[in-house]
């Protein structure tokens, strides 16, 4: 059972990235944004659920991770939800959770791969977030600036 829940999280997880990238990319509100920012929430909750799987299976192990990928997908709930009404809390949840989600991956995966292997731990559990926190707030600066920019042409 955990190696068959384990392929599902990992093939989750690959769409996860792929998909949160292009949605980030795409033009917001677009037919390609909504499409990808879709399979990606519906993708994390696969993620969600295969890890609560393999965590229970061997909590000693991924109690850290259960925490990060519950964050991850609580944090994706949020910008969801708040996607029409609260811009900002839709920009900063999708990329939070993206930012977690690579955390996760990095946690877990970060000392098996090349050049990552020679980092230190807690690189893992900072280096995703040094990169994501500067690029959500950019993003709700830029969103603040546009819209301030459309008052003032009023």
């Amino acid at each position: 059972m955990f190696f068959a829940t384990l392929a599902v999280h990992i093939v989750a997880g690959l769409t996860c990235i792929v998909c949160g990238a292009v949605a980030a990319l795409a033009v917001k509100g677009g037919p390609r944004h909504i499409r990808f920012a879709r399979v990606y929430l519906w993708g994390l909750g696969v993620v969600w659920a295969s890890m609560s799987i393999l965590s229970a299976i061997r909590w000693q192990q991924n109690a850290p991770l259960f925490a990060v990928g519950s964050f991850s997908f609580a944090a994706a709930l949020v910008g969801y939800l708040n996607r029409k009404r609260r811009p900002y809390l839709h920009i900063a949840g999708m990329g939070l959770s993206y930012t977690a989600l690579l955390t996760g991956f990095y946690i877990d995966n970060g000392p098996h791969l090349p050049l990552w292997d020679q980092l230190p731990t807690w690189t893992y559990w900072t280096l995703p977030s040094l990169v994501g926190v500067p690029l959500i707030a950019r993003a709700i600066l830029r969103r603040l600036n546009r819209q301030a920019s459309k008052l003032t042409d009023l």
